[in-house]
């Protein structure tokens, strides 16, 4: 997951309390500009985009992590593929589209010819890309300050995290098995490689379809789940949600004690406007890169230009909300976009497509409904099924209003595919195309079959049969069968266990 909203480089430097001064008066100064947009309707939002950015794990023949991203970035030579934390962890970012026609069908053949091609680089230099949740072949020994990518900006935010804290971190996740480890960087953070889906919307649709996302995000967890090991240990189906929670943790014990609230945040509330969002940041975060620009937003918007936000967009990028508020400037336009991070990577791009489509589809009409979801549940009842489905993945029993505690696969079939399919429809997009991705969901119900529940079921197949083998043995050799079914581009729910 992305470190900073703002793309340039942060540079290594030493801040100090004048710097920090300095930040927090011009974050509140891009806070009261950023309202005077929104009082004004200066957003760019009659043709709503979709975007996406999927990020990937480098695994060397032996099915271990890669620390090779600068090198295969060289070789991929492609602006779509940049850096993320760790040396084993890359990214692309596909640009934005709209959905309608056959936009998806025609975005999945692009994806996979360029992770065709991106593959064919990598292998030049020893590396393989594997679109997963969590590597299960990590050892502690691959997450450490020497493991973190090379960009400056990383190891800045690491120095401050652990400057906030005044400690190390400890990792501590039960699941079938129960992990307890302490950290010293923020490294086991790169552990977690996500799918983000990002949606382009007005300001007066924002907080709808933030709180429909806050809604849908235990749902796509349980259906999506495919990060059941860490560290050779089996936890939860979707172990990359407590990992990331805990991995970028400021606070020390006595501040979570005092009710603090964590940077990797599902929210509090339901909202009634994007700015809430923006307040809250600047109100309960501290700042972790308190660096100024140039610009002065007042006078840039008093001209009729678009002020960029420098501060108030970065600092947004380090408070690391489940589903995220944007606000980013594209040719001269400012946007707002929800950016949904719920989800694990893979384990295919029909899969990854699929997920989208369920998503965008059932968004669109939650969104729009005449009686809000939003106003017939709590909003901890939305945060429990966020954890529920994290912890038992398709397993999971879910609450929905009207219907109570259900099987996650129940409520999908009975209640959200027909939403998803009338949104998708909403959306303009073709009958078989919304067919096909979301039939695979429906496949993935009935199966009860997913990327985690894969994962688990071939590791206890592999090692049962091939006693007295190491598990690590195992958990390489069913990485091996990932990455072969992966490329095959069929969906998870037809994958054999043998």
């Amino acid at each position: 997951m992305r470190e900073v909203a703002v793309g340039e480089d942060v540079p290594s430097r030493e801040f100090t309390r004048a710097d920090r001064q300095a930040y927090r008066t011009k974050v509140r100064t891009c806070l009261d500009v950023f309202a005077r947009m929104l009082a004004e309707s200066k957003f760019d939002f009659e043709r709503p985009m979709t975007g996406l950015e999927i990020e990937f794990n480098l695994i060397d023949d032996a099915q271990d992590p890669a620390m090779r991203n600068a090198r295969v970035l060289g070789a991929i030579a492609n602006d779509d593929f940049q850096t993320e934390l760790g040396q084993f962890n890359i990214e692309i970012n596909v640009r934005p589209r709209a959905l309608g026609g056959t936009a998806l069908d025609e975005l999945e053949a692009e994806l996979r010819d360029s992770l065709n091609e991106a593959e064919k680089r990598a292998r030049g230099e020893g590396a393989h890309i594997v679109m997963i949740g969590m590597l299960p072949t990590l050892t502690g020994e691959h997450l450490t300050g020497e493991s973190l990518s090379a960009n400056p900006r990383y190891r800045l935010i690491n120095e401050q995290i652990f400057a906030a804290r005044g400690e190390d971190l400890h990792i501590a996740i039960e699941g079938a098995e129960r992990l307890s480890v302490h950290a010293d960087t923020i490294a086991p953070e790169a552990a977690c490689t996500s799918v983000q889906y990002h949606l382009q919307v007005s300001p007066q649709e924002y907080a709808a379809h933030w709180n429909a996302a806050q809604c849908l995000a235990g749902v796509q967890v349980a259906l999506g789940a495919n990060s059941p090991f860490l560290f050779g240990k089996q936890l939860w189906r979707e172990t990359r949600i407590a990992l990331f929670e805990q991995a970028t943790d400021t606070r020390p014990e006595e501040l979570k004690a005092q009710g603090v609230r964590p940077r990797v945040w599902f929210g509090e509330r339901w909202i009634t406007s994007i700015f809430d969002q923006f307040e809250e940041n600047v109100r309960y975060f501290p700042a972790l890169l308190p660096v100024t620009e140039d610009e002065d937003p007042v006078a840039v918007l008093a001209r009729g230009d678009t002020p960029q936000l420098g501060e108030l967009r970065m600092h947004n990028g380090t408070v690391y909300r489940w589903n995220r508020p944007v606000y980013d400037v594209y040719r001269g336009r400012p946007h707002l976009r929800v950016e949904n991070r719920v989800l694990p990577a893979g384990p295919t791009v029909v899969d990854v497509l699929a997920n989208g489509a369920f998503y965008y589809g059932a968004l669109r009409m939650l969104a729009a409904a005449d009686r809000p979801m939003w106003t017939q549940m709590s909003f901890q009842a939305a945060e429990d099924n966020f954890e529920s489905a994290a912890r038992l993945g398709i397993g999971a029993h879910l609450y929905w209003p009207g219907l109570g505690e259900v099987p996650v696969t129940e409520l999908v079939l009975r209640r959200l595919l027909p939403l998803a399919h009338e949104g998708l429809a909403a959306w303009g997009v073709d009958a078989a195309v919304r067919e096909r991705l979301l039939g695979i969901i429906e496949q993935r119900c009935i199966t009860e079959s997913n990327g985690a529940e894969w994962q688990v079921r071939t590791f206890h197949a592999v090692d049962d049969a091939r006693q007295p083998l190491d598990r690590r043995d195992s958990l390489r050799e069913m990485l091996r069968r990932y990455v072969e079914l992966m490329h095959s581009n069929q969906p998870v729910h037809t994958w054999p266990i043998d």
